[in-house]
């Protein structure tokens, strides 16, 4: 069988309907998140704070203790940046630990962690050595093990979940080199034959690839009389004929991680590999990434608390003008900063990981705005303490050891953690993502108000719900509890965190108020609004995690656990959120978008190329995009399994 010659053409229209079709078109759960952006501050939902059961917490905690034991006397995180890679020993003992199976069933081999408790051991890792967090992460949140433990059939589990525990590792395939967050154009190909699928294309930045036993491949299926055809999933032996790793791919950051360019040519992949049915292979990876994302979050709470050490550390023991430079307000507000921010982080990402545990709740935007708002902010935090360390912050930790300093690896934090605000959709792609998850409920009942395709009569009837819906949403906006002293009078305790809750619900109906004018004022053009709806998305994530660092600070004050300190930290945090949130609301209607796009016009037609003139450019040659037309593969093949 020989796969098609030409790449998928596709509208932006056609690529926008392979993303509806994708989404998870019901809400059979309630949603804190998604309430919040229709401007209702459910409390309820997520107070008091949900708890893990007893058993899962002793069994959490072991895993813990021998985890950080480990990390402590077996990973040099040095050597490994140093020589860009994670030694096979370290590799073979986090296999030995049980690390590879946190997420997975006890009954297939695994530990059967909850959430909660495989992210606080990603982060455990990550903080030794951000590529060992990666390479767990990428095995268990988007490799084999969770595609197959909520779609896969039973022999697949059988089949698969005992190897990913403890032997093999596994990656996730689905960027090509001309195909990122728009999966339509997805070049890869999978055509029936017989028993088997024939898999032709080239994957890019396979992360595990290089050394991976098993891969999740996305693949298209081509239509036919007897098949619908679409993106589809696979599970693919790593050493299968046909496979090569072309290349392993070098970056700024994560230097140990082993990514790849991965080649398909005429590889047979037996038909009971399939994962679910064939064109449900891009629903799959959503919502495999729902809890996935949450891998990202747990390796900024790690970067946020090692920041915060160094910074309190060498703020203490650099004087600056006969004062500890902690003294100094400049130096002080990014301690601040820093603090505050690190325990929202950790505040959003239990909170949503204990939700994600419950499955009481429909967390697809939680889940999509703590990756959002970790990645963000988790980097600015970096920032934050190569800009305290001063020059010793751009320097790197092998030359600060080499004249005789304490080994800070501060700029390699700083470069670790640049690619969050990429990976696993960047932080453009997550705004409109959760754009288009909160304005569900309006689309559901007015979408055809603003579709040209639509007839009169659909227009008519959407009219008519709309009608409905908006008379009964509408009069909710105009007041609410946040505008009554007395609400949430329980979080008052010596710091007032209840006025912190009345702005969130004050604000929440703000922004739904400001949502709904702005699809009024520019219907079907809403979507190409891209700036609007980033703000947009970028309030309601602030929103989040002032929500998450009040309930979070009221746990701990009822365990006795630091409860004046945490209620210190979450007023901080809610304070420095606010000044944020304002600026945003602000520049939801002032802002450069419309003359940003005029000045872009002018770029791209060479208007400027004269600004562009007195440098030059030492860029190499070749093309932008590399060719990945289907055939044999002309390079050596760069696999290395670990065993």
């Amino acid at each position: 069988m020989s796969a098609p010659s030409s790449k998928p053409t596709v509208t932006e229209r056609e690529a926008r309907q392979v993303a509806e079709a994708a989404r998870e078109q019901d809400w059979r759960k309630p949603s804190f998140a998604k309430e919040l952006f229709l401007g209702r501050f459910r409390l309820d939902l997520i107070h008091p704070h949900p708890l893990p059961p007893d058993a899962d917490v002793r069994r959490g905690e072991e895993f813990l203790a021998k985890l950080r034991a480990f990390c402590e006397t077996e990973i040099d995180a040095a050597l490994i940046e140093r020589e860009a890679r994670i030694p096979d020993e370290v590799i073979a003992g986090l296999k030995e630990l049980g690390a590879l199976g946190m997420k997975i069933d006890p009954k297939y081999g695994g530990l059967g962690l909850t959430q909660v408790y495989y992210n606080k051991a990603l982060a455990l890792a990550g903080s030794a050595c951000p590529a060992v967090g990666v390479l767990l992460s990428a095995h268990q949140s988007i490799g084999v093990p969770q595609p197959l433990k909520l779609f896969g059939t039973d022999e697949q589990k059988e089949r698969f979940l005992p190897r990913c525990a403890r032997t093999d590792i596994s990656a996730f395939l689905l960027t090509e080199p001309d195909v990122g967050s728009d999966p339509a154009r997805l070049a890869t190909s999978a055509v029936r034959d017989g028993d088997a699928y024939v898999l032709d294309g080239v994957k890019l930045w396979t992360t595990n690839g290089v050394i991976a036993d098993l891969l999740v491949v996305m693949a298209r299926v081509p239509k036919s009389e007897e098949s619908r055809g679409g993106i589809t999933a696979f599970v693919v032996e790593a050493d299968s004929p046909g496979i090569t790793v072309e290349n392993r791919n070098a970056f700024m950051g994560l230097r140990g991680i082993e990514n790849g360019v991965t080649r398909f040519h005429q590889v047979r992949v037996p038909a009971a590999n399939r994962i679910g049915p064939e064109g449900a292979g891009l629903k799959i990876a959503l919502t495999t990434l729902n809890t996935g994302r949450l891998s990202l979050p747990a390796s900024c709470v790690a970067a946020g608390k090692w920041c915060l050490k160094i910074a309190r550390e060498w703020s203490a023991a650099r004087e600056q003008w006969g004062r500890p430079i902690s003294d100094h307000e400049a130096v002080g507000a990014k301690i601040s900063f820093i603090a505050a921010t690190t325990f929202a982080l950790e505040a959003v990402l239990d909170l949503s990981s204990q939700m994600a545990d419950e499955d009481r709740n429909d967390i697809r935007i939680e889940g999509a705005l703590a990756k959002l708002f970790a990645s963000e902010t988790g980097w600015l935090m970096a920032d934050e303490l190569v800009q305290i360390r001063g020059g010793r912050g751009f320097e790197t930790a092998a030359s600060l050891a080499a004249r005789g300093e304490k080994a800070v690896p501060a700029e390699q934090v700083l470069r670790d953690l640049r690619i969050n605000r990429i990976f696993e959709g960047s932080t453009e792609i997550m705004h409109l993502l959760i754009a288009r998850e909160a304005v569900d409920a309006h689309l559901t009942v007015a979408g055809d108000l603003i579709d040209p395709d639509k007839s009169l009569a659909d227009k008519a009837k959407a009219g008519a719900n709309a009608g409905v819906f908006y008379a009964k949403w509408l009069p909710k906006l105009v007041a609410g509890s946040g505008q009554l002293p007395g609400t949430y009078g329980e979080f008052r305790h010596g710091v007032d965190l209840s006025r912190q809750l009345r702005y969130i619900e004050r604000n929440a109906r703000k922004l739904a108020r400001s949502t709904f004018y702005a699809m009024s004022r520019w219907q079907g053009r809403m979507e190409t609004k891209q700036g609007f709806l980033g703000r947009i998305v970028d309030i309601g994530a602030e929103l989040f995690a002032m929500s998450a660092v009040c309930v979070r600070a009221e746990l701990l004050r009822t365990q006795g656990d630091h409860g004046r300190e945490a209620y210190q930290l979450a007023d901080a945090f809610c304070e420095q959120s606010r000044i944020r949130i304002e600026e945003l609301f602000g520049r939801l209607w002032t802002n450069t978008d419309s003359l940003d796009r005029r000045v872009v016009k002018g770029v791209m037609s060479g208007a400027y190329t004269w600004l562009e003139e007195g440098i030059v450019d030492p860029s190499g040659e070749g093309p932008w995009i590399a060719d990945t037309t289907p055939g044999p593969s002309k390079a050596d093949n760069v696999h290395r399994p670990v065993n």
